[in-house]
């Protein structure tokens, strides 16, 4: 499996990085995106969006999920909220009716995105010893 680490200094080079990635995907690609809260999750699937030719991508929180139509349709789960015995409710999402014609982002979705596929692309984005840097670590995808 390949493994590539970044290091990222603003939202903005998360972002770039997201949009990079974004390049590379295809319609039926599942990535958990893992990190803490104030991360660069939502900045970083913000980028994919953005290759996607998606302007309007924002953190799914309230909503658990949001379908962005583009290039490629982009959905955008955040499962924050359903951290703890809530598999019921991802699973009333029928995400899995959209993942072959999608790009399907999940952040918080360690426990769920197994449920969906096999296979997906990992995306740990963690704090560096400098608080402003974040450390991106990308598994399943050569970027």
């Amino acid at each position: 499996m390949s493994v590539r680490d970044f290091v990222v200094r603003s939202v903005g080079e998360m972002e770039n990085l997201g949009s990079r990635v974004g390049e590379k995907l295809v319609a039926g690609n599942v990535l958990l995106l893992r990190g803490e809260l104030g991360a660069g999750k939502t900045a970083f699937t913000r980028g994919i969006g953005r290759s996607l030719g998606i302007d309007d991508v924002t953190s799914p929180t309230f909503v658990i999920s949001k379908i962005h139509p583009g290039v490629i349709p982009l959905v955008h789960v955040d499962a924050y909220r359903l951290l703890g015995e809530e598999l019921a409710i991802f699973d009333d999402l029928d995400l899995e009716t959209r993942i072959p014609i999608s790009i399907t982002v999940i952040e918080w979705g360690s426990g769920f995105v197994e449920r969906l596929s096999d296979t997906f692309i990992e995306v740990d984005i963690n704090f560096d010893t400098n608080p402003d840097s974040r450390l991106v670590t990308i598994r399943g995808l050569e970027v």
